[in-house]
């Protein structure tokens, strides 16, 4: 409260000067919070550093934790110690009061009163040294505490101070002027800035200084015990002093490091948050009641398409087309000071020109400021988007995985009756049946055998067959599989004519998978490249190198053929369990090679081959290198 005899413009002044500390705390780190944006409703642009001031200045707090609070967030945020800023202002008092003693004789003489020459000395070169000091402040050592004054410091600065001082008590012992109580200067800043142990004794000199005044004015015949009483309050005083401001400085420099280490934990907090944030596949925007956009992450950024990309916070969403949606939800939920309890799907640009829809959540939260800086509550809104793309494969993702099981099971009850029936066929071919017969029987057995594929197939990815990876070499792998798959299928290798050509390196490559796993990866790779390429010699190229440098992976294995082009619309069915290009394909054979991928942590992808070269469809495997020993 205002005092009845304060003046306005003295308020004013200490009101503007809070606002300048908090304008320097809240820009002290400008990167660390994510919610920094929050800082200052009123202002046109964000203030940098820690928007949420309570870390430092906690709701509800008394007038006296606040001031406390704003100290503790000045000292943490400012160059150096505060101790360090006191004995910066000591030395200026230094030079103040030096210009004020060579100023007095000339004073005094205006008076009537003389000095004596010795003590005008005196003064003058105290007050050399002392701006001396103020305008050429010695540098500090490396490794010294900025609480504590090394020896040079302490000699130039309280040394002097305790020299002087006495110099004039003793020279002019109360005849004109009364130097004793400016030796009460360097015993505060030896309780300040020293040890206990070197301000007792700072306290101590000033004790035995007082006591040669008294000794001095007995020899002119003016001793009194009146002088010497004083001369031992004198002394009480100054060791009362050392003592009380040493405790003062204690406790301010106990409260500066309780400041600085709670301030360092807020950052290492307001950090992880914005990682976090950062990072989310949500998107998260910060929209305040005028419909500006405070903060807004990677994520919420593309969702708002090309223009919100680059565009620093705080923008506005009026005037811009494709976001009338969203601003027309956001000014109705302000209107009603809530969001619908269900979500709401809204159409926004997308970064590639076109328009999609998201999900969009919304939270309502409210800030105000502090104490004697308090202002009207602002409410701000946190809204969440996520894309309808991503809740769609999600959904879709849970679906296959559902159906993924529900497939395992049924396959697993499939296989006894399957068996049964294919040894039921095999008893009845044994017999001599007509030939009508014979092709009923074979025709059993070939839908028998095509039954048993899609039943493997179906258990190769069932949840609960994972095995660990095994360190094995792929060139030997890769070569081994080949001749196998060239011998069952009946094609030459090695000759000049042969449909298949290997590029394998000369030296191992050891990679983390499993070898039955990796054979069935390539089988139906090689599979699907003799079916869709021609038969001419060198159609099909396996390939196994080093990946490039900025793909990370063991070994690049590549099967390319020369078959048509992959049409897009097929292309991105590639990988999606059932999706097939013939009439008898389960569509589970690229499907099940990503999974089986995917359990070593490797990956797989199409890639079309280089524009008029004679491969055109390249299917990759990245595989992952093994630990050396």
């Amino acid at each position: 409260m205002t005092s009845p005899g304060t003046e306005p413009h003295v308020e004013r002044r200490r009101a503007e000067r809070r606002h300048s500390d908090r304008r320097q705390a809240l820009g002290a780190a400008p990167e660390d919070s994510w919610f920094g944006a929050l800082a200052d409703g009123n202002q046109s642009t964000l203030q940098p550093g820690f928007g949420d001031e309570s870390r430092l200045e906690p709701e509800g707090a008394s007038s006296e934790s606040r001031f406390l609070a704003r100290e503790a967030r000045r000292i943490v945020v400012g160059e150096g110690s505060a101790l360090r800023r006191v004995f910066g202002a000591y030395v200026a008092a230094r030079a103040a009061l030096g210009t004020a003693l060579v100023l007095t004789p000339w004073i005094m003489s205006l008076l009537g009163t003389r000095l004596a020459v010795e003590a005008l000395l005196v003064c003058m070169a105290y007050a050399v040294q002392a701006v001396s000091m103020w305008l050429l402040p010695p540098s500090p050592v490396p490794g010294m505490p900025a609480s504590r004054l090394v020896r040079r410091q302490w000699v130039l600065t309280i040394g002097v101070d305790l020299f002087v001082f006495s110099l004039l008590h003793l020279l002019e012992p109360g005849a004109h002027l009364n130097y004793a109580a400016l030796l009460a200067l360097p015993v505060l800043m030896a309780g300040v800035m020293t040890k206990r142990v070197g301000a007792l004794a700072t306290a101590a000199l000033v004790s035995l200084v007082l006591l040669a005044g008294v000794w001095r004015a007995s020899l002119s015949g003016a001793f009194s015990a009146v002088l010497l009483t004083q001369a031992g309050l004198g002394g009480l005083g100054a060791f009362a002093i050392t003592l009380l401001s040493g405790e003062l400085a204690q406790r301010l420099a106990r409260e500066e490091r309780t400041a600085r280490g709670s301030l360092e934990l807020a950052r290492q907090q307001a950090r992880l948050n914005r990682l976090v944030i950062e990072e989310m596949t949500d998107g998260v925007l910060v929209v305040d009641r005028r419909c500006r956009v405070r903060a807004a992450n990677p994520a919420a950024r593309g969702m708002l398409g090309a223009r919100a990309a680059d565009r620093p916070a705080p923008f506005a969403l009026h005037g811009e087309a494709g976001w009338e949606t969203l601003l027309q939800a956001i000014e109705k939920a302000f209107g009603a000071g809530r969001w619908p309890r269900e979500h709401r799907e809204l159409t926004l640009p997308h970064v590639d020109g076109g328009t999609h829809t998201v999900q969009v959540r919304a939270r309502f939260t409210k800030r105000s400021g502090i104490g004697e800086e308090a202002t009207a509550p602002q409410e701000v809104c946190v809204l969440f988007l996520e894309d309808m793309r991503s809740v769609q494969a999600r959904v879709q993702q849970e679906k296959l995985a559902a159906m993924g099981r529900m497939s395992a099971g049924i396959a697993h009850e499939i296989r006894n009756p399957l068996a049964a029936i294919a040894q039921a066929n095999a008893l009845m071919l044994e017999d001599d049946l007509a030939g009508a017969q014979q092709r009923l029987a074979r025709i059993v057995e070939d839908n028998v055998e095509r039954l048993k594929r899609i039943v493997d197939d179906v258990m190769a990815v069932a949840p609960g067959t994972t095995s660990g990876p095994q360190a094995i070499d792929a060139t030997a792998e890769v070569a081994r599989i080949c001749r196998e798959w060239l011998a069952t299928s009946g094609l030459p290798s090695g000759t000049s004519d042969a449909r298949v050509e290997l590029d394998l390196p000369p030296v191992p490559m050891p990679v983390l998978f499993d070898p039955e796993h990796l054979r069935r990866v390539l089988t139906n790779l090689l599979d699907n490249a003799c079916r869709h390429g021609t038969e001419t010699p060198g159609a099909v190229v396996v390939c196994l190198r080093h990946p490039p440098a900025q793909a990370p992976g063991g070994a690049l294995l590549t099967v390319a053929s020369d078959g048509p082009p992959i049409a897009p619309d097929v292309e991105r069915h590639l990988f999606e369990p059932f999706f097939s290009t013939r009439s008898r394909g389960t569509g589970l054979g690229l499907y099940i090679c990503r999974e089986l991928c995917e359990r070593y942590r490797a990956s797989i992808d199409y890639r079309p081959g280089p524009a008029g070269g004679r491969h055109r469809n390249v299917f990759r495997v990245l595989l992952r290198s093994a630990p050396t020993a």
